[in-house]
């Protein structure tokens, strides 16, 4: 091979001379180091190209080119990929788990101690942020996930902690920890955060357990009596009706009654205006009529004449 002495400074440098032979050579070089630019996306993946280490384009799934390194370079992170992290514990193998306590013990609004567990669900929604802006995403979303969740749970009493308020605290510290992310143009959708478990921490479970035993038996009682409630409030008001309507009844009758007695009397006043001792005589052998069949009767007959004697003296006092 020949070369060619070029002088720099005080220095000789021998370049090597290109002869014809060397051209194919160097030919099959250029075009296998072209070839190298060739690349495939996954159909879950974007292909971030970078020129000189510098962000240049995205490129979507299927056969894709690039100028080869070191001019361009390309990363595919996987985007539909939806990745987890597990905040206060972390799984040993199948169904198996061991609890972090430095992670998932927690002070509540009411300065309770309690013992959280949560799963984070996120994926890439911005490669070019994902793969430029931090260097350690896993990192990154728990430690804004765990931050999230203390924060949220300081907003809670235990109460809405250990029961009803789980679902409230999953949605605000999905939100939070999703504003976190943003603010800091990470790229990183959360997709899902879920509560695994909220429990006292070990020492005081039991003292815990019997509270809410306690609470349990209250809302029990409490229960059976609103349940007592709204069983004799229908069943008195329903008699009091029936009372009602049976003194309605009971008054009209009476008026009807009355009514009678009224009409019985100035009916009776009006024949004894016409004839006094007729309407008298009467009224007494009805009155006696009523009265005598419901008493025992002794008859004496008169000593003398062996007559009945004349109990009843039906002539007017002006007949002799």
């Amino acid at each position: 091979m020949q070369y060619k002495r070029i002088i720099v400074g005080d220095q000789e440098i021998k370049v090597p001379l290109l002869t014809m032979g060397a051209l194919p050579i160097l030919g099959i070089a250029l075009v296998l180091w072209l070839l190298t630019g060739i690349y495939v996306v996954g159909p879950d993946e974007v292909g971030v190209v970078q020129t000189f280490g510098k962000y240049s384009r995205a490129s979507q799934s299927g056969l894709n080119y690039h100028f080869p390194y070191p001019i361009e370079t390309v990363k595919t992170p996987k985007v539909t990929e939806v990745k987890r992290i597990e905040i206060g514990f972390r799984s040993i193998g199948k169904n198996q788990y061991q609890t972090v306590e430095r992670e998932s013990l927690m002070l509540t609004g009411d300065e309770n101690i309690v013992d959280a567990e949560m799963i984070v669900q996120y994926k890439i929604k911005d490669p070019e942020a994902y793969l430029f802006n931090f260097i350690k995403p896993e990192l990154t979303v728990r430690e804004a996930s765990e931050a999230s969740l203390r924060t949220v749970v300081g907003r809670h009493n235990i109460d809405e902690a250990l029961t009803s308020g789980k679902f409230m605290i999953q949605e605000e510290t999905k939100e939070l920890v999703q504003s976190i992310l943003d603010k800091y143009k990470t790229g990183i959708l959360v997709v899902a955060v879920q509560l695994q478990d909220v429990s006292p921490p070990q020492q005081v479970i039991a003292a815990f357990k019997d509270v809410a035993s306690a609470k349990e038996d209250k809302n029990k009682m409490v229960n059976q009596a609103e349940g007592y409630r709204n069983d004799i409030i229908p069943k008195a008001r329903g008699e009091a009706q029936s009372m009602i309507r049976e003194a309605e009844g009971y008054k009209k009758a009476r008026i009807a009654r009355a009514e009678g007695d009224v009409a019985k009397f100035s009916a009776v006043l009006k024949e004894y205006r016409k004839a006094k001792g007729v309407t008298e005589t009467r009224m007494y052998l009805e009155t006696m009529e009523e009265i005598l069949p419901k008493i025992e009767k002794i008859i004496i007959p008169d000593a003398k004449s062996g007559n009945l004697i004349n109990l009843l003296n039906l002539k007017p006092q002006g007949d002799k």
